[in-house]
């Protein structure tokens, strides 16, 4: 059935459609008799004005477009949730765009909130977001990074030291006395996960080990549970006695694998995990994970947006978290 517009409503009213604008805008502007005509129309035809015209009219949206990796990563939705605290304590609303691991998804998104009249960009950058930072910036629509870094140093930034998350995880495997350690992760273009296993490549390296590297395209739990069940499939001699997983996704699949396979963890292969999401806690393994505060993150990097928005000047903030490990029976036993 089609939607009733102001159209309709001013032809069953019998009058013009500023008219109508009018009396359900400006009620003083009209006499009681049209603003009755009118009322009894909208209600016979159900008409529900388009709130996106009214701000438009109004000069402003009241929308924030935001871009996450992957939506189906609890880390990200907790992201989401810290930013959506921020922005509608500030009188705006999200609009969602899930990238789902892909660099043209993402860019899709970014061009749809520029024709969609937002009011400003966050953005958890998956590929390379600079061509569009540069869009936005002459645009003149302000702009935040979350979980991600401006090269340049002229978009305001949140983001965690993933290098000193790497290292982290490895020195702790290190001094449990692994000594072959496998690195799992996305592909090496995704920023947080080369930084990552920078961290992790270097401090392997110091403790005079090398890191057996495999990258892949998803970090789902059911890629992590097929790479599991490899490691499992392999000779005890060479197969690594412990596993740095990127996320806790793919750390949760490994361990199924594993697990599943009869292999002990932590006993014959320890993992640890990066984002520390609520499942981790709670696995048939709880495992030990890298924790990035996600909520607070995304609430941040949303109130150093609404701080442009409202035209809080100064140079672009950049502001960084630290990791901390939270070590669990994935590790420890």
């Amino acid at each position: 059935m089609k939607r009733a517009g102001i159209r309709d409503v001013a032809d069953l009213a019998g009058v013009s459609i500023s008219s109508v604008s009018n009396a359900l805008n400006k009620p003083d502007g009209v006499s009681d008799r049209v603003r009755t005509r009118v009322l009894a129309a909208v209600d016979q035809l159900g008409y529900v004005p388009l709130r996106a015209a009214q701000q438009l009219r109004a000069g402003r949206s009241g929308l924030i477009g935001m871009t996450v990796i992957s939506i189906g990563n609890p880390f990200f939705a907790e992201m989401l949730e810290g930013a959506e605290e921020a922005t509608s304590a500030a009188g705006y609303q999200v609009m969602l765009g899930n990238s789902d691991d892909s660099a043209l998804r993402e860019n899709s998104y970014l061009e749809l909130f520029e024709h969609a009249h937002v009011e400003g960009v966050l953005i958890s950058p998956f590929g390379d977001v600079g061509p569009a930072l540069e869009r936005l910036r002459v645009q003149q629509i302000p702009a935040a990074l979350v979980d991600g870094v401006d090269e340049k140093g002229l978009t305001p930034s949140v983001s965690l030291d993933n290098v000193e998350g790497g290292r982290m995880a490895v020195r702790h495997l290190v001094e449990l006395g692994r000594r072959r350690i496998a690195f799992v992760g996305a592909r090496e273009e995704v920023r947080q996960t080369r930084d990552r296993l920078r961290g992790a490549a270097a401090f392997a390296q110091e403790s005079g080990l090398s890191l057996d590297v495999t990258l892949t395209g998803r970090t789902t739990p059911r890629l992590g549970a097929e790479i599991g069940a490899r490691i499992a499939a392999m000779a005890s001699s060479e197969r690594p006695d412990a596993v740095f997983a990127a996320n806790d996704q793919l750390a949760c699949g490994i361990v199924h694998g594993l697990v599943t396979a009869g292999v002990s963890v932590p006993g014959e292969v320890a993992i640890v995990g990066y984002d520390d999401i609520p499942f981790a806690s709670i696995a048939a393994v709880p495992i030990t994970s890298v924790r990035q505060p996600a909520r607070a993150m995304g609430r941040r990097a949303a109130e150093l947006l609404v701080g442009r928005l409202r035209g809080e000047g100064g140079p672009p903030v950049a502001e960084v978290f630290s990791p901390e490990l939270v070590v669990r029976a994935s590790t420890r036993g």
